[in-house]
């Protein structure tokens, strides 16, 4: 093939790999990306820690007691997302004070109204911080509402790490 020949076809094959590639990652389409694979919105720096003041708190317990059952942990790998993700509503994500570089693994927990728990726990990296905890987070409320039947009322209940 002469050069005239064999440039207009590498431009096409480029432009039709690049516009399917477009297409599939707008869909979702990817090799088994999940949710994780979108971008998450940044999250601000935790403010500043100031200590509560002495003496109980002003409204009572915040959770009131109520039995619950404790699932057994389901262990997953970072990004390796096993339960579709829930479009949960939004909800005020915690602030974590912890040294980031000694954790290993990150445990969050969801309930769901029974009282049911979900734990999910995560391995994490080198470089693992608040950024990286939207993703944990998510996967407990997902495995909530997967296992629970599909109950909207799951929240957040802790997460912790070791």
């Amino acid at each position: 093939m002469t050069i005239k020949a064999t440039l207009p076809l590498a431009l096409l094959v480029a432009a039709l790999q690049f516009g399917s590639s477009a297409h599939a990652e707008e869909h979702g389409e990817r090799r088994g990306e999940s949710h994780a694979a979108r971008p998450l919105p940044p999250r601000a720096a935790p403010p500043r820690f100031q200590n509560h003041p002495p003496g109980t708190h002003p409204h009572g317990a915040m959770v009131r007691p109520h039995p619950v059952r404790v699932l057994s942990s389901r262990v997953v790998g970072y990004g390796g997302h096993e339960w579709r993700h829930w479009e949960h509503p939004e909800f005020a994500r915690p602030s974590y004070y912890w040294d980031w570089n000694t954790i290993h693994n990150v445990t969050c927990t969801a309930e769901d109204s029974y009282g049911d728990q979900y734990p999910v726990t995560e391995a994490t990296f080198r470089g693992f911080g608040v950024v990286n905890m939207t993703a944990v987070e998510d996967d407990a409320l997902d495995r909530c509402n997967a296992e629970s039947g599909g109950d909207q009322s799951c929240y957040l209940l802790t997460c912790s790490h070791f």
